[in-house]
């Protein structure tokens, strides 16, 4: 369900080479050596059998992180709606951690349904897939007893944050994990940078910038010898009913940093711009930029910008404006009356998050990452629905709607009509027409 291997973005790339350069800083700065210490899974052994569901970049590398996270980690079943991501997957896994994978055939799984045979072989399910499936499959995996790694966006709709929420609490009564793809969270410098704003090292927040500005994910033509609904599950973020757009799909890491740095606080409101102003020949209907602004009770503003343009200016920033100075969260700088550098270590929080995560489980007390990962994904959530309406959103609006992009992510089927296809030039219409579009 993720975009094929040969066309991921750059920026997955060059994930997964920052993985690799700071596996070693990472065991040199013990995150490896506490992983040893506690107690037993629920298995009753060392050994944590982990399945992934989604066997795109995102999946085959969140497997890869884990396995780095912790040797007692084994991938034991896979599973994608295409058969040869499974192959590519449990390929590159294999030639990079040959004695922590041990798929056989019979735990490879294809389909709509490979997210049950998975959840069903597995202590630990990694969700990487279609954002529109993340929910439905965090509440599958918490329901069968599994501990369950989500990839962001959490849901892509109201109605998802719903079903997100009632797993986190499900999660809590069976004593079961929930570890959110909000990496951020588990990034030391990052961490670091955010407790000195907290304790008001830059005074009092005045407002927060957040970029996320940069070329288009995935395959931008339309792929040969597909059917139409198979291209649009093979490229989900080309897709709005897939993928939710970009502020959910690609912004929500920046407006977690902010919501975090606002101690979890939500916005009363937001208005947001947005569009398609690139080639309308490139596959799918999604917007290319978007402008979010977020009001908050005390009268901090949050502006939160993405775009997916080629051959434009990039910026990937998280810029805390306070009385007394400036906050990077991305450098780990602040500048202003007390100026401070991160100087620790350089380490993966994609492999730290793992590492935390299965040493909670050891311990018996698996981490729930679920009430903050609902509410950063509301949060965007609020803002495309704004940018789509062309709207103000408030929160109180988008808490209480139950509104979904259609079909239910239980109802899709293979057969099914896709949900939009191209005119006669290959052109498929926007997603949303700002001032007619009702969502909320």
């Amino acid at each position: 369900m993720m975009s094929p291997s040969n066309s991921r973005s750059r920026g997955e790339s060059t994930r997964r080479a920052f993985v690799k350069e700071t596996a070693t800083a990472t065991a040199a700065a013990g995150i490896a050596g506490v992983m040893a210490a506690g107690g037993v899974h629920a298995a009753g052994s060392d050994v944590i059998r982990v399945g992934i569901v989604g066997c795109g970049g995102r999946g085959t590398g969140a497997a890869g992180d884990a396995m780095a996270a912790d040797p007692g980690v084994r991938v034991v079943a896979i599973g994608d709606l295409f058969r040869d991501r499974v192959e590519s997957s449990r390929s590159l896994l294999r030639s990079d951690k040959p004695e922590q994978v041990q798929v056989d055939d019979a735990h490879c799984f294809v389909g709509l349904d490979a997210y049950r045979k998975v959840i069903d072989s597995v202590d630990y399910v990694i969700i990487a897939c279609a954002a529109k499936f993340h929910a439905m499959y965090l509440k599958a995996g918490i329901e069968a007893g599994k501990h369950v790694f989500v990839e962001k966006p959490h849901a892509i709709d109201p109605l998802g944050v719903q079903v997100v929420r009632q797993a986190t609490a499900l999660a809590k009564q069976k004593n079961v994990g929930i570890l959110s793809g909000l990496m951020s969270r588990f990034w030391p410098m990052i961490g670091e940078t955010v407790r000195r704003v907290q304790d008001g090292q830059i005074g009092e927040i005045v407002s927060i910038e957040e970029n996320f500005i940069r070329g288009p994910y995935g395959q931008i033509a339309h792929p040969k010898g597909l059917r139409e609904i198979e291209a649009q599950y093979a490229n989900q973020y080309r897709f709005s009913w897939l993928c939710g757009d970009d502020v959910v799909q690609s912004l929500v890491h920046n407006l977690d940093r902010a919501t975090w740095a606002l101690k979890e606080t939500p916005p009363v409101k937001c208005h947001g711009l947005a569009g398609r102003s690139g080639p309308q020949d490139l596959l799918g209907d999604v917007f290319d930029h978007h402008s979010v602004v977020y009001h908050y009770a005390n009268g901090v503003k949050l502006y939160a910008f993405c775009r997916t343009t080629n051959n434009c200016y990039n910026e990937d920033s998280s810029l805390i404006h306070g009385t007394k100075g400036v906050a990077s969260l991305k450098s780990g700088v602040i500048t202003g009356q007390k100026p401070w550098r991160y100087s620790g270590p350089n380490v993966s929080p994609y492999v730290i998050e793992h590492a935390e995560f299965i040493k909670s489980i050891r311990a018996g007390r698996p981490l729930n990452c679920g009430d903050y990962a609902a509410r950063s994904t509301l949060v965007a959530i609020m803002g495309q629905l704004s940018c789509y309406s062309g709207q103000e959103v408030t929160w109180d609006d988008v808490s209480r709607s139950e509104y979904f992009y259609a079909p239910r992510p239980e109802a899709c089927t293979w057969e099914m009509a896709p949900p939009t296809r191209p005119d006669a030039k290959g052109v498929y219409p926007v997603c949303a027409v700002p001032g007619t579009t009702r969502n909320i």
